[in-house]
């Protein structure tokens, strides 16, 4: 038995790429499957990998498969679900992997057609990289996936859905959208920024000393702009769709740098010591439960 007869993926990126991916390798999860996408490129790359059965541009037709979930970047997610929703048939399920929720829920809600469930997920999961090429099937091996559904949402679709993220190899937990997008902002948003920023430091560097920054570029630099190469306009998406949340953190990240800075100005060897030593035991824990 497969968990649906068929599994629309909008937006076959990264995140989408990869469900197909594994969707393909585990086809206990839909019998068919259905790519959906403006962009001609992205459509053809998706037929020329045989990630999917169907292959189309037309959401309605999407609309009609027994799951729709929307890998679009977080500012879309409004705009494309109000299109689909139309169309969906009674018993079908919407889901997303916006990694910001604010209002997304209540707002998408309001407008489900009878029988039709909306139960938004995001993958702790992803790579600097983007585009179907970029996706692979054990991507969210061992990861968490955050479940976000609105109040009242139908017990056995909240169970479909996490089911599917199961056989997608992640673990799953239930939040409330509010406290998704506090953890979000700290474990994702705020890395995010401070990477763009710290380039963004070492590009308006002068020219001799810039140069040499980038041809000297030791790990600690490195691994830690990785994650700067990721997409632009997703990342602009989420950091003003988590404004409040974001600036929030941020503000209390700045007052502990201060606090470093502090140390380090008054030769404060006890303090700097136990500064280091926390961000080493985070990063223990971190391996201890697999998330690095």
């Amino acid at each position: 038995m497969t968990l649906f007869k068929s599994l629309a993926v909008v937006g076959p990126g990264l995140i989408g790429s990869s469900i197909l991916r594994r969707a393909r390798e585990d086809r206990g999860i839909a019998q068919t499957l259905i790519a959906a996408d403006s962009n001609a490129a992205v459509l053809d790359r998706v037929r020329e990998l045989g990630l999917a059965d169907i292959v189309t541009a037309d959401l309605p037709e999407a609309a009609k498969a027994d799951c729709v979930v929307l890998c679009v970047p977080v500012g879309a997610v409004e705009a494309v679900a109000l299109e689909m929703l139309p169309y969906m048939k009674q018993g079908a399920i919407l889901t997303d992997v916006a990694s910001v929720r604010g209002q997304l829920g209540p707002r998408i809600s309001t407008a489900l057609p009878a029988g039709v469930s909306y139960v938004p997920a995001h993958p702790m999961a992803g790579t600097e990289h983007s585009g179907p090429d970029a996706g692979f099937a054990t991507l969210f091996e061992d990861r968490w996936c955050l479940l976000i559904p609105p109040a009242n949402t139908d017990t056995s679709a909240i169970h479909k859905i996490e089911q599917l993220w199961k056989q997608c190899g992640a673990r799953t937990r239930v939040l409330e959208d509010a406290y998704h997008d506090q953890v979000c902002a700290i474990v994702s948003h705020l890395p995010h920024l401070l990477a763009f920023t710290i380039c963004d430091t070492a590009d308006n560097l002068s020219d001799e000393l810039r140069a040499d920054v980038l041809e000297y570029a030791a790990s600690g630099f490195r691994d830690f702009t990785r994650i700067a190469a990721s997409d632009p306009v997703m990342w602009r998406d989420i950091f003003l769709a988590n404004r409040e949340i974001l600036l929030e953190t941020l503000d209390r990240f700045t007052a502990d740098t201060k606090g470093m800075a502090d140390a380090i100005r008054a030769g404060d060897v006890e303090s700097i010591t136990d500064r280091i030593a926390r961000g080493r035991q985070i990063r223990r824990t971190l391996i201890a439960n697999r998330q690095a």
